[in-house]
């Protein structure tokens, strides 16, 4: 019997091989590419609470400046926010090293800054801390905020 020829079949079959290899490895591309976006909101994130907690420790720490509103530090989101100068004030000090940790582990962006608000009762005092940064690799994001209330 006579063998019939199939002339280029296998060429057709390795490139279509070779075009769902080509699309499941940008699929895999695109993953990677949101895990690393994810990472790096995450660590955000959890730097915005240690520094958070280093605030409450510090003001823990001076109780009756904290109580007197001496910590209270205002901020509107959008507008950028500057570090005060260090001075020989513990409360402008805590203030200094709090806002420049920020900028130094979070991001180094204008809109990267803190809040405080401490209310205090005839019992107690509760102070606000937020954190308030955007992504500096993603531009059209919002600025992200972390708040944390606590009794001192």
């Amino acid at each position: 019997m006579a063998r019939r020829r199939q002339d280029g079949f296998s060429l057709i079959e390795t490139l279509i091989a070779v075009l769902v290899l080509s699309v499941g490895l940008l699929g895999v591309a695109a993953l990677q590419m949101n895990a690393l976006k994810n990472n790096q909101l995450s660590l955000q994130r959890s730097q915005a609470v240690v520094m958070i907690n280093f605030m409450l420790d510090a003001m823990r720490a001076n109780r009756p400046d904290a109580a007197n509103g001496n910590y209270d530090l205002s901020y509107t989101p959008g507008n950028s926010c500057s570090v005060p100068a260090a001075s020989t004030n513990l409360v402008d000090n805590d203030q200094h090293f709090w806002l420049q940790a920020l900028k130094d582990n979070i991001a180094n962006e204008g809109s990267t800054c803190g809040e405080i608000d401490c209310q205090t009762t005839a019992s107690n005092t509760v102070c606000r801390v937020a954190v308030y940064w955007k992504d500096k690799n993603d531009s059209s994001a919002a600025v992200e905020k972390l708040e944390v209330a606590t009794r001192l």
